[in-house]
C-alpha cells in the first residue's frame, strides 16, 4: 500500500488528541517546519537587529559620547552641596535671652565645620535660655568661595537647621524625580524625558543663583534635584540600550568615571568662582548645550521595537544604516520584510505597576532596591565613624580639601576594583562579594572594636584601636560604594525594556533614601547614630542571602518585555557537571542490542486499529516508524 497522506495523518493526530483540524502532531526532534515556525526578529534585539544594523558600530559610539558629557555637569550638580552649604569656622558670642545686648557676652565659643560639631542647631540641639551672637566678619570659608548661601543668611547657631534641609530638598527632589520620570520614560520614551528634564533644569538651576532668602533657595534646589533625576536617568537608561552585551558594563563604567571627574573638578572650580552665585550659574550653564540634543540624539530604538512602535523605528532604523554604512537589504533574516508585516500593530506600552503581577521580576527588582538603600546608608555610616568617639575633634580629615579628596579617592579606587571583579565573577558574584566585605567591616567595628574601646585603658592600646576603626572605615566605604553602583546596573540589566525606567528609578530612589541618612543624622546632632550603623549591619546580612536569588546577567540579552523579564531564572553559582559524567544515573544504550521481540506501544495499536493497513508496512510509514522509536 502507498503511504498514506500527510494531511490525513495530521487530521488523525488532531482526533485522537480531542482537537480540531488546526492541530498537528508534534515536531520530530525539535524540527519546526517553516509553515509552523514564528520567527519573531523583531523581539530579539541584541541577536538579530542590532547586529544587521552594524552592532556596536561608529554611530553607536558616537552617541555613547553624547552620553558621557553631560555626565560631568551631573557630578558638578551632586557635589555641590559640599560648596554651597559648607559650614564656616565662625567665632560667635552666647548670652542669655533676658540681656540681649552685645555688651554683657558671658560666653566665647569657637563653632567649626563638620556635622556634629556645633551648638545649637534648631529642633535638636537649641538651648531655649541662650542666644548666639555674632560678627560676619569673622566668617572663615575653607571651600574656596568667599560666600556662600551659609554666610549670606548667617545659618548658623539657633538657625543651622535651616543648612540640613537645604540639604534634604537636593536629595527628596532626586528621589521624586526618579519615581516620576522613570513612569514617563517607560510611557513617552526616553528622549522626551530627557529634553523635558534639560529645559526645566535650566530655568531652576539658573533661578537657584537668585535666591533672596533660604527659603526661596530650599524650593528651588527641590525642583532642581527633580530635573537633574530625569536628566541622571535618561541618559543611564539610554546607554544601556545603544550596547550589545559585550560593552554594557564598560561603557557605563567610563561614566562613572567622568562623574567621578566632575567631583574632583569641582574644588578647582569653586576657586576661580569665589561666588556662590557665580558657581551656581557655570554648573548649570553649560547644560545648554544639551539642547542641540533634541536633533542630534534619537530615541532608543530598543525601547520603540519593544512597544510595537515600528513607524518610527522604520525610520531610525534607515538612519542607524545610513550612519554605519550597513545595507539591511542584503541582510539574511529578511528583518526588513518582517518589519514591514508588522507596520499595522498598534503601540503597546506598559507601565510598572505590571509589575506586581510577575513571581520573579518583582523579587528581583526588591532585592536591588534594598541593596542600594543598605549601600549608601551605611556609606554614611563609616565616614562618621572616622571621627573619634571620644574626641568629637579628633579626626583623620585635617581640613575641608583632606575629607573632600579622601572621599573622591575611596570612590574612584572602588570604581577600579569594580571593573576586574565584575569581568571574573560576573554581576552577581561581584556584588555578593562587596557585600560581604561591607557586612564583615561592619561587624567588626560594631562588636570587635567597640569591645576594644571599652577596654581600652586596661590594655593601653586607646590610640592602635581608633586606626583599627579607621581602617574598616575605609574598607567599608570601599566596598558599600561599589554595591551601590553596582546594584543600579544591575536592575537595568535585569528589568524588561517596556519598563526599565521604572525600575531603575526605583533603585535611584531607593539609593537617595540611604543618601538621606546623612542629613538626617546630622540635624539630629548624632543622636542615635549606634543604632542607625546597627540597622544598616544587619541590613546587609539580609542582603548577602538575597542576592543569591537573583540570576546572572554576564553576556546575556537585555530582556524586552516582561515575560522575557520573569523567565530571566535564578543559575547555580556552582557549574552544573556534565552529562558524561553522571555515568551511575543515566546509561549508555548498548548499540548492539536486540529489540526485535519487544511488543507494540499503546500508542502504536491505537494507530493500528486505526490505520491496520498502514502498521503492518512500518518501512513506508514515516509516521508509525518514529513512533516506534
Amino acid at each position: 500500500l502507498p503511504p498514506p497522506r500527510a494531511a490525513s495523518i495530521d487530521a488523525l493526530w488532531s482526533r485522537q488528541q480531542g482537537g480540531g483540524e488546526h492541530c498537528k502532531p508534534p515536531p520530530e526532534n525539535g524540527f519546526v517546519t517553516p509553515e509552523t515556525a514564528s520567527p519573531e526578529l523583531l523581539t530579539h534585539i541584541d541577536e538579530s537587529v542590532l547586529p544587521s544594523l552594524g552592532g556596536f558600530g561608529k554611530y553607536q559610539k558616537q552617541l555613547i559620547v553624547l552620553t558621557w558629557i553631560p555626565a560631568l555637569f551631573i557630578g558638578f550638580s551632586q557635589f555641590s552641596d559640599n560648596f554651597l552649604l559648607a559650614e564656616p569656622n565662625i567665632t560667635c558670642t552666647s548670652q542669655p535671652l533676658a540681656n540681649r545686648t552685645r555688651q554683657t557676652a558671658n560666653l566665647q565659643m569657637n563653632i567649626s565645620t563638620g556635622p556634629a560639631l556645633y551648638a545649637g542647631g534648631g529642633p535638636s540641639g537649641h538651648n531655649d535660655s541662650m542666644q548666639c551672637q555674632y560678627n560676619e566678619s569673622t566668617f572663615e570659608l575653607h571651600t574656596g568661595l568667599e560666600q556662600n548661601v551659609v554666610t549670606k543668611w548667617c545659618l548658623v547657631c539657633e538657625l543651622k537647621w535651616r543648612v540640613h534641609i537645604a540639604k534634604f530638598s537636593l536629595l527628596v527632589g532626586s528621589i521624586f524625580g526618579y519615581l516620576v520620570f522613570g513612569i514617563l520614560a517607560d510611557w513617552f520614551g526616553r528622549h522626551p524625558v530627557l529634553i523635558i528634564s534639560v529645559l526645566f533644569m535650566l530655568v531652576f538651576g539658573l533661578t537657584v543663583a537668585f535666591s533672596v532668602n533660604v527659603t526661596m533657595f530650599s524650593t528651588l534646589r527641590f525642583f532642581e534635584g527633580f530635573c537633574l533625576a530625569g536628566i541622571t536617568l535618561s541618559l543611564y537608561v539610554l546607554r544601556i540600550e545603544l550596547c550589545l552585551p559585550t560593552w554594557r558594563f564598560s561603557m557605563t563604567m567610563v561614566a562613572s568615571f567622568v562623574v567621578l571627574g566632575g567631583q574632583l573638578l569641582m574644588p578647582g572650580v569653586a576657586y576661580l568662582c569665589h561666588d556662590w552665585q557665580v558657581l551656581q550659574a557655570v554648573i548649570i550653564c553649560p547644560l545648554l548645550l544639551m539642547l542641540s540634543y533634541i536633533w542630534i540624539f534619537p530615541e532608543s530604538l530598543r525601547w520603540l521595537l519593544a512597544t510595537q512602535q515600528y513607524c518610527r523605528s522604520k525610520w531610525i532604523m534607515g538612519h542607524i544604516e545610513k550612519k554605519n554604512k550597513v545595507n539591511l537589504e542584503r541582510d539574511a533574516d529578511n528583518i526588513l520584510a518582517e518589519l514591514q508585516n508588522a507596520l499595522q500593530k498598534k503601540p503597546k506600552r506598559t507601565c510598572i505597576v505590571k509589575m506586581a503581577g510577575t513571581r520573579n521580576l518583582w523579587k528581583n527588582i526588591v532585592v536591588l532596591c534594598v541593596n542600594s538603600l543598605t549601600g549608601y546608608g551605611i556609606h554614611h555610616c563609616f565616614a562618621r565613624s572616622m571621627v573619634s568617639p571620644e574626641n568629637e575633634e579628633k579626626t583623620i580629615f585635617r581640613d575641608f580639601y583632606a575629607e573632600y579628596y579622601t572621599k573622591a579617592g575611596i570612590a574612584v579606587a572602588s570604581c577600579i576594583a569594580l571593573c576586574p571583579a565584575v569581568s571574573l565573577m560576573g554581576r552577581r558574584g561581584g556584588l555578593l562579594m562587596f557585600m560581604i566585605i561591607t557586612a564583615l567591616a561592619s561587624l567588626l567595628q560594631l562588636g570587635l572594636l567597640n569591645l576594644l574601646w571599652k577596654y581600652s585603658n586596661h590594655l593601653n592600646i586607646g590610640r592602635s584601636s581608633w586606626d583599627f576603626s579607621v581602617a574598616f572605615s575605609i574598607i567599608g566605604m570601599f566596598s558599600s560604594h561599589a554595591v551601590s553602583n553596582l546594584s543600579i546596573f544591575f536592575c537595568a540589566e535585569i528589568t524588561p525594556t517596556v519598563i526599565r525606567g521604572g525600575g531603575v528609578g526605583l533603585v535611584l530612589a531607593s539609593a537617595g533614601f540611604g543618601m538621606l541618612t546623612a542629613p538626617i543624622m546630622d540635624l539630629h546632632n548624632q543622636k542615635g547614630y549606634f543604632l542607625h550603623h546597627i540597622i544598616f549591619a544587619c541590613c546587609t546580612l539580609i542582603c548577602i542571602i538575597c542576592i543569591l536569588l537573583l540570576p546572572e546577567t554576564r553576556n546575556q540579552s537585555l530582556p524586552e518585555t516582561i515575560d522575557d523579564g520573569e523567565n530571566y531564572t535564578r543559575q547555580p553559582l556552582l557549574l552544573q557537571r556534565k552529562l558524561g559524567e553522571q555515568h551511575l544515573l543515566l546509561h549508555q544504550l548498548e548499540p548492539n542490542r536486540d529489540y526485535s521481540r519487544v511488543q507494540d506501544t499503546p500508542l502504536h495499536e491505537t494507530f493500528g486499529d486505526m490505520l491496520p493497513g498502514v502498521c503492518k508496512i512500518k518501512e513506508q510509514c514515516s509516521f508509525c516508524s518514529n513512533i516506534h522509536l
